[in-house]
């Protein structure tokens, strides 16, 4: 679906290549990462307490404890950063929180560090930890409009993220 904007631009609806993604195929904390979409439109759509509770739900399917990833991770990333620069999304400051989370994850890398058997399991943590910090890295370019942001929690958690990026 697209809009035109007041200035006669045309611009993509969020969110529209969220069916492009295998969500059943692949796993969130729970199992199947088959909710992560309507988590999403939650999150885009969602009044202020709906879009904060499917922020909170989605955290607790892809970066559980504020540091461990799973293999949805890295596909839900563009879709975090999406909805973190648009002016009607309730809850970006937390979606930018998030961001820097799962750019700062490193449990399965320090776990495997210590029991180096982990790699060798068909699904590789590890993989999923650095594909989701990859996706998160991949988009950096949109730090300094989100830095410009009026609102202080967006700036601050921005500049929090982009001193992870940084390192």
């Amino acid at each position: 679906m697209r809009h035109t904007s007041p200035t006669g631009m045309a611009r993509t609806t969020p969110l529209m290549s969220l069916s492009r993604v295998p969500w059943r195929d692949i796993q969130d904390s729970t199992g199947s990462a088959a909710a992560i979409p309507l988590l999403l439109n939650g999150i885009a759509w969602g009044d202020a307490e709906t879009a904060r509770s499917a922020l909170e739900d989605l955290r607790k399917r892809i970066c559980q404890y504020g540091f461990v990833v799973e293999q949805a991770t890295a596909a839900t990333v563009p879709f975090l950063w999406e909805l973190a620069q648009l002016p009607h999304v309730t809850c970006r400051a937390g979606i930018i929180q998030l961001l820097k989370a799962i750019a700062d994850a490193r449990q399965w890398e320090s776990t495997a560090a210590a029991y180096p058997k982990l790699l060798n399991h068909r699904e590789n943590p590890v993989v999923w930890e650095r594909a989701a910090r990859q996706a998160v890295r991949a988009r950096r370019g949109d730090l300094s409009r989100l830095m410009d942001d009026q609102d202080t929690k967006i700036a601050r958690a921005t500049t929090e993220l982009a001193r992870v990026l940084a390192e």
